[in-house]
């Protein structure tokens, strides 16, 4: 378990890195969608703590969907204004305090899909309407290798935390921006601001393939047991495929066009 925990999402930055340096950032953040870190954080608590105690983690991870685009929207906003530490800190900030208002809400699966559908519908207008500077300077070697030790780093304390903390906060923390926060930070450092701008919306646009892991796995997993995941993966696999077109549109207009 300790050595898939600090490979899985070491080498799925490194995927990320490598298709953000081909492909630009809509390609990078919306492969951030994928469940890599939400996904092997519920299985190893279905194992330890059993199925039921993941389902309900599970819907507490839907309804982090709304601190999750938070962070993404508010890095992406300070960002244009600040260096990393400032755009890292006060979206961290905002994290843990709609993390915090969460945990004190009664569990319920209606109001996780409501509390991610709004903030999956509503993110595209909350993005700052930039253009990523595609020939700068691609990411160091170097880089890379801090981007996979930061993210195995963040990866262990996450499920050392989620382990320990009950349901409610075990799936909270299964949404802690581990990919946000790093890609994020590495992607301002070297590509700049407009670059990271538009690698956070496309993640948040991914995160409809996350959103319908989380809930499929809070449906399947009572009845199916570690089956549950399969069906997850099969259906966020399936969902990302569906959010690719997404990413061809352009943003939401913030202006309104004048009339001729």
């Amino acid at each position: 378990m300790l050595i898939l925990k600090l490979l899985l999402i070491p080498g799925f930055l490194l995927l990320i890195s490598l298709a953000g340096k081909r492909w630009g950032p809509s390609v990078a953040g919306w492969l951030s969608g994928l469940p890599v870190v939400v996904g092997p954080i519920l299985f190893f608590l279905a194992i330890e703590q059993g199925p039921l105690f993941a389902a309900q983690s599970a819907v507490a991870a839907l309804s982090a969907m709304f601190a999750m685009i938070a962070f993404c929207i508010t890095y992406a906003q300070v960002a244009q204004r600040a260096n990393w530490p400032w755009a890292l800190a006060i979206s961290l900030a905002v994290w843990a305090a709609l993390a915090s208002v969460l945990s004190v809400i009664a569990p319920s699966l209606p109001f996780s899909v409501v509390a991610a559908a709004i903030a999956l519908l509503a993110s595209p207008y909350l993005f700052p309407d930039v253009q990523p500077v595609l020939n700068s300077t691609a990411p160091k070697s170097d880089k890379l290798i801090w981007r996979m030790i930061a993210g195995a780093a963040l990866t262990l304390v996450v499920t050392m935390l989620a382990s320990t903390v009950g349901e409610r906060w075990s799936g909270l923390l299964a949404v802690f921006p581990v990919l946000g926060s790093v890609m994020a930070v590495f992607s301002q450092q070297t590509r700049g601001p407009e670059f990271t701008a538009v690698l956070l919306r496309a993640t948040a646009t991914g995160m409809y393939s996350f959103s319908a892991f989380c809930l499929v796995s809070a449906l399947t997993l009572p009845s199916m047991g570690l089956g549950g995941f399969a069906v997850g993966v099969a259906v966020s696999v399936a969902m990302l495929g569906v959010t690719r077109k997404l990413l061809a549109k352009p943003p939401p207009s913030k202006t309104p066009q004048p009339q001729r």
